[in-house]
């Protein structure tokens, strides 16, 4: 699987050269719908087989996963909610899930969240079905009961024992409670039928109550459902019987079921298994995967985990039981879905956040077009951070996802000639969205290739997935008839020249130097990020990197990580190909670095193990000027993952630190007790932030606020970095790109 999983482009592309010939590299025209990069047409026959579940049948083997939107809890977003479902619907896949609803109060995410308890409930959720049975697909509603991850003073568990991810300490369900719980699973079902849902989907993984009940981790009870895993399951098991008896036998049922829960005290394999053989005869349809628990100290949706690690786990359960067994976690291409089918490691695939990312996934893949599949990076900026900061979830490639009634990209009434200077995220943002609504779009890049910003963060170690945002550009961009200038830089005198109706500033950010305001900040051992990132400078053996934002974690991940070549080996000519694509970390390597047992048959608690020591490659220092912790400031989901990596790689953390001077002996710093010290350093890498490149913009009052002003008969904007040099945001450059160019 792990080949299967990595393999995705690398070796696809179609003859086409290391700059493009679409491009243009010296500001002379070519055709710009010439050859794709990368352009694959791969049948994928498993992906696209139906699968009869008797009473019904699926088209495919695709199933957009359960994703809490934010939606789901405010009756009066179910216009919008269906208009998100019905979009992935016309998409092409087979089934989709909702996010969680919860069967009563206790069981809300937050306060007041979505249920299904009423009538009044199931006329809303109508709105839901429709909307998705228009076109073809079927809909599951899934019951989610928080537990103990409830953000309310009404949360229950098995025992009373408070999670570390959420604040209140669950009050233990008695007997009673539990019986009364398996009741409203049960009318909640009903209710589902009744609004019109193909089936419900029961959440008995992540964390959430069943699996409260489900684990040891949890579940220290000493009544009938305690003990061992009979004891343990007969909860889950009861709501599984008593929905199968409210709905009847023409409904899917799906559970589910967590396939390894990496924390301490969870279960084994051998009771994953019993559980799952007990769903099969309850009258369950489908198992689903789940893996570990929300408070899990082991990644397992963020980019840095490889395709499919855990699709192996499911196939060990599959060979348990007779009923459809679906795969889940970290599957987003096409190449990887039809691997696992084909081997028969699963029956249906799961994916979640890449229907976020493009809604018509499925219908790409099956029309030849996997290269405009617009890729989810598991980055999690702007769904699960959304989701736990009790936001609107939407996504960073893709920013119409969950705003499809309020973002449009209609056709223009009146064509217009539009230039996009800057070819970063913001650029090809606007330039693709622009041209696909019918506008005439000519976009000018100062580099010889895309990417801007992100192509600094693509090279890290662990974040390789984002090389597929720019290939989804580069095609798209192509697809869409854009006029690409390479090597041009921009003057004001040429845009005062040309006859363009709009001029959109996209010309982003460059790293902030600190020559003139740090002595020494001249020596060569002083580089930037840029520098040492495009492959243009290496560093020695001992590494100082000034600055511990996002960049700087980045920057010091990659000088720690065991995988990958270093960039100036690789070289500037090999990080530009197109078809260039780093290789991942194994599957097995990544297991060993994180504690997680290899042995499908694990019989270690929760599928732990000790994670492998690691010995660092260099030594490193991260310095901050701020006092406290570093890494604070990095997103919620994901900057826990980059803070236990740099810690386990050894990185020395310096918070609280004046920068004094550079010399050849390396870096002198004031420590927060006010003693100097010298860092011997061979390179000191410079993340201090960046500043904006807006001088192409005519003057504004304040620029940040101002984001558009009339020259002529031309309409200026400004987006992205150039608009606001924040950390590397490509969440904000994608979104401000296309809602611009959706109002031209």
């Amino acid at each position: 699987m792990a080949a299967a999983a990595t393999s995705n482009h690398s070796n696809n592309s179609n003859g086409v050269d290391n700059r493009n010939n679409h491009l243009e590299n010296n500001g002379a025209e070519t055709d710009s719908k010439s050859k794709n990069i990368a352009a694959t047409n791969v049948a994928y026959p498993h992906i696209f087989e139906p699968l009869d579940l008797g009473h019904t049948k699926l088209k495919n083997r695709i199933v957009m996963g359960s994703m809490h939107t934010g939606l789901e809890d405010r009756f009066y977003n179910y216009g919008k909610l269906a208009a998100y479902f019905a979009e992935r619907a016309k998409g092409g896949v087979a089934m989709m899930i909702t996010g969680g609803i919860s069967p009563n109060r206790e069981g809300w995410l937050i306060p007041a969240g979505g249920t299904m308890n009423t009538r009044a409930d199931v006329i809303n959720h109508q709105r839901l079905t429709r909307a998705v049975h228009r076109h073809d697909s079927k809909i599951i509603m899934q019951i989610l009961h928080s537990g103990r991850y409830g953000y309310h003073p009404f949360v229950v568990s098995a025992s009373p024992f408070k999670s570390p991810i959420s604040p209140f300490k669950p009050r233990q369900m008695s007997i009673k409670n539990i019986e009364s719980t398996v009741e409203d699973y049960a009318r909640s079902a009903s209710l589902a039928k009744q609004a019109g849902y193909d089936g419900v989907e029961i959440m008995g993984a992540e964390g959430y109550l069943l699996n409260q009940f489900l684990s040891r981790h949890v579940n220290q009870r000493k009544d009938e459902y305690g003990g061992d895993i009979h004891g343990r399951m007969k909860f889950p098991i009861a709501v599984v019987n008593a929905v199968r008896k409210a709905v009847g036998e023409d409904f899917i049922i799906v559970f589910r079921l967590s396939m390894i829960d990496l924390v301490k005290d969870g279960n084994v394999m051998d009771e994953v298994i019993t559980v799952a053989k007990a769903l099969e005869e309850a009258g369950v349809s489908i198992i689903n995967t789940g893996i570990g628990w929300h408070e899990a100290r082991v990644p397992t949706i963020v980019t840095s985990v490889p395709r499919a690690a855990f699709v192996d786990y499911t196939a060990e359960v599959k060979k348990h039981v007779s009923i459809p067994v679906m795969a889940a976690n970290r599957i987003n291409m096409p190449e990887t879905a039809e691997s696992i089918l084909a081997s028969g490691k699963a029956d249906l695939i799961q994916m979640a956040r890449p229907f976020l990312a493009d809604p018509h996934w499925v219908n790409k893949a099956e029309n030849g077009e996997t290269d405009r599949i617009n890729t989810c990076i598991a980055c999690n900026q702007a769904c699960l951070d959304h989701t736990f900061e009790n936001k609107r979830s939407t996504c960073l490639v893709n920013p119409r996802a969950c705003y499809e009634t309020e973002l449009r990209y209609e056709p223009a009434k009146k064509v217009k000639k539009v230039a996009v200077i800057g070819g970063g995220v913001a650029g090809m943002s606007a330039a693709t969205v622009a041209a696909e609504r019918g506008h005439q779009v000519t976009l000018y890049e100062a580099k010889d290739i895309l990417g801007g910003q992100f192509n600094y963060a693509k090279v890290i170690p662990g974040k390789e997935e984002f090389f597929e945002t720019t290939r989804y550009y580069l095609n798209e961009l192509n697809h869409q008839g854009v006029t690409i200038k390479l090597n041009t830089k921009v003057t004001s005198e040429m845009l005062d020249d040309a006859d363009y109706d709009h001029v959109i500033v996209a010309t982003g950010v460059v790293p902030r130097s600190l020559e003139g305001k740090l002595e020494g900040a001249d020596n060569p051992k002083v580089i930037s990020y840029a520098d040492l990132l495009s492959g243009e400078k290496a560093v020695g053996d001992k590494v100082a990197v000034i600055g511990a934002g996002g960049i700087g974690f980045d920057v010091s991940e990659y000088l720690t990580a065991r995988h990958g070549q270093p960039l100036h080996e690789l070289g500037p000519e090999t990080l530009k190909d197109p078809s260039y694509r780093p290789e991942p970390q194994s599957v097995t390597d990544w297991k060993k670095e994180w504690g997680v047992n290899e042995d499908v048959t694990y019989q270690t608690d929760g599928g732990l193990t000790r994670p492998e020591k690691i010995v660092p490659t260099r030594q490193v220092y991260l310095l901050q000027r701020r006092a406290g912790s570093l890494g604070k400031g990095l997103n919620k989901t994901t900057g826990w993952v980059h803070r236990a990596h740099v810690k386990s790689h050894g990185v020395m953390q310096m918070p609280g630190v004046t920068y004094d001077k550079v010399t050849n002996e390396g870096l002198w710093v004031t420590t927060p007790q006010g003693h100097s010290q010298l860092l011997r350093v061979d390179t000191i890498v410079v993340c201090a932030g960046q500043e904006s490149v807006n001088d192409l913009m005519p003057a504004v009052t304040d620029i940040k606020k101002d984001a558009s002003i009339k020259k002529g008969k031309t309409q200026y904007h400004i987006i992205g970095g150039a608009k606001l040099a924040a950390e590397l945001d490509a969440k904000r450059a994608i979104r401000d790109g296309a809602e611009l160019a959706a109002s031209l």
